[in-house]
């Protein structure tokens, strides 16, 4: 949900396959990072939310250009009326109860975000794995019957949300099939796993993820991407405040 369902620049692709002989951590990376790359992509989305015995569906429209803007416009009933901008590090947030958009301050960006499992930093932390983390092989491990390699993440500044992850890498494929965040106390902090890919001008791209916050009891959320468009142009002015408050 990296909202990585929301992602950075692009890039050429990778000179080298993916084999059975070991390749290096950095590559593998790099494989991940490829394949996420745009330059816009803009989708549908739906959350399916399971929180504590109870299901929420909320469905959403989804615009955002590099790593640095996003706009999200929630369009189930429940929600109509809520945006979030994200734009030049900030994340603001509008709805039809509030005067004015909202920007949402350091001390609330680990709170939850919709009530989901994602969180308001995880929308704002989406730049390269290569770039956030320096990586070593940990060894090898099957997943949901897909043989992978295992790598172990380790932040490169000390405010990376999430210290340390561990990702397990399809041989085969490239894919990022699962991975863990962990706080520097070494508690695990939440779980990812991709339930689908699909090709789009070479790029296999992550359009069905499913994420688990451990420090929710009983909660898990599965975020779908539909009518994905990568690279088309989009208007600055998508970017703005005054778009929240239309």
């Amino acid at each position: 949900m990296k909202n990585r369902m929301i992602g950075l620049v692009l890039a050429a692709a990778l000179p080298y396959v993916l084999t059975a002989q070991q390749p290096s951590a950095e590559a593998l990376l790099d494989r991940i990072d490829n394949n996420e790359i745009y330059d816009t992509i803009m989708y549908d989305g739906e959350m399916i939310i399971t929180y504590k015995g109870q299901r929420f569906v909320k469905t959403m429209k989804v615009w955002a250009k590099g790593s640095t803007l996003s706009f999200i416009e929630f369009t189930n009933t429940d929600d109509v009326g809520t945006k979030y901008l994200k734009r030049d590090g900030r994340l603001y947030m509008y709805s039809l109860d509030l005067e004015k958009p909202l920007l949402i301050s350091s001390n609330m960006l680990k709170q939850s975000m919709m009530n989901s499992d994602m969180s308001y930093e995880d929308t704002i932390d989406n730049d390269k794995l290569s770039v956030r983390y320096t990586s070593r092989i940990a060894g090898e491990e099957a997943v949901d019957g897909k043989s992978c390699w295992v790598l172990e993440l380790t932040a490169k500044k000390k405010t990376e949300s999430y210290p340390t992850q561990k990702i397990w890498v399809d041989k085969a494929s490239g894919d990022m099939v699962r991975s863990e965040q962990y706080a520097l106390s070494g508690k695990k902090l939440k779980e990812y796993r991709l339930r689908k890919v699909e090709s789009f001008g070479g790029k296999r791209y992550p359009v069905e993820v499913e994420i688990r916050d451990l420090l929710r009891r009983d909660s898990s959320t599965v975020m779908t991407m539909k009518n994905v468009v990568l690279d088309k142009p989009i208007a600055d002015s998508v970017f703005s405040t005054q778009n929240l408050e239309r």
